[in-house]
């Protein structure tokens, strides 16, 4: 190929995926109890390893890279080959300003190369679904705006649905309020949260406890289904492989041709959310 397809950590995508198709990733750093990090896709901490820390009591933080990190990543590919870079939302982070900086510098260095920079406004399994897709494109031979241009039509039907199993997750990342976590710990509320169309993460619904949750992610999955063998769908966990076992087998039951795997959730996503997050994540129609 012409080119390079690359993405970033915080799509979680699969380690064995990454392997399997030599898609080469920049790796989000992190930190727990002071010991930084980069999320190499479990190889280095692994995720159960990661979830248990955070019920020990750790707290872990996430932080963004810098123009000179994506120059290092960047720059021996753009010497050689156009890139296309799959990128998380915009969104959800300041990074994405420092990988446009980036660009911006190694084009004026190298005039004569293409280097596409996509916005999923997406994260962990709905961004990686879209790059499987855009990937196959890349690997049947497809130029390079090609599959950019079908990342760009088709990112708004990335869908992804979560619970979390625990609010002082959301706490601690200043997504709610201490005293909305504490009232929605004493009435058992868990919130449903969906990747919306600027690509943020929003509250759609409360429903009181863990079962009525999962249901409700299971009905959501399906309505906004597309054609089923279409793609795949993922079920995330953050170590909660039994309820994520249960999401799987509930929406396969409605939706038998779909093909689901589950997968985990990354350390970033994780930091935020906690352990005992599941999620559905699916291309389906476009987000409402």
């Amino acid at each position: 190929m012409d080119y390079v397809f690359m993405t970033d950590s915080d799509s979680d995508l699969p380690y064995e995926l990454k392997v399997k198709y030599d898609i080469p990733v920049v790796y989000m750093p992190y930190a727990v109890d002071g010991k930084e990090y980069l999320d190499d896709l479990g190889q280095t901490l692994d995720h159960k390893a990661y979830f248990d820390s955070m019920r020990a009591g750790s707290t872990p933080v996430t932080s963004a890279l810098n123009k000179a990190t994506y120059l290092d990543y960047f720059e021996p590919i753009l010497k050689e080959k156009d890139l296309l870079f799959v990128a998380f939302s915009s969104q959800l982070s300041m990074t994405l300003r420092e990988v446009y900086a980036a660009r911006e510098e190694l084009l004026a260095k190298y005039p004569e190369r293409k280097f596409i920079v996509v916005d999923t406004l997406s994260i962990s399994g709905p961004m990686t679904l879209l790059l499987l897709k855009a990937h196959e494109m890349y690997r049947g031979g497809a130029p390079i705006e090609e599959v950019a241009s079908w990342l760009e039509n088709n990112k708004m039907r990335a869908e992804g649905i979560f619970t979390v199993d625990d609010l002082k997750y959301l706490r601690r990342g200043g997504r709610i309020s201490q005293t909305a976590a504490t009232l929605g710990t004493m009435l058992d509320l868990k919130p449903i949260i969906m990747e919306d169309r600027e690509g943020k993460l929003s509250s759609v619904a409360k429903v009181r406890g863990r079962k009525k949750a999962l249901n409700f992610i299971v009905d959501k999955t399906v309505e906004l289904m597309g054609d089923p063998k279409e793609s795949m769908a993922f079920v995330l966990h953050a170590d909660d492989p039994e309820d994520a076992e249960r999401l799987k087998e509930a929406v396969q039951a409605k939706i038998p041709e779909l093909e689901v795997r589950i997968y985990p959730i990354g350390p970033v996503i994780g930091a935020h959310c906690g352990p005992g997050t599941v999620a559905t994540c699916f291309i389906g129609k476009e987000r409402p």
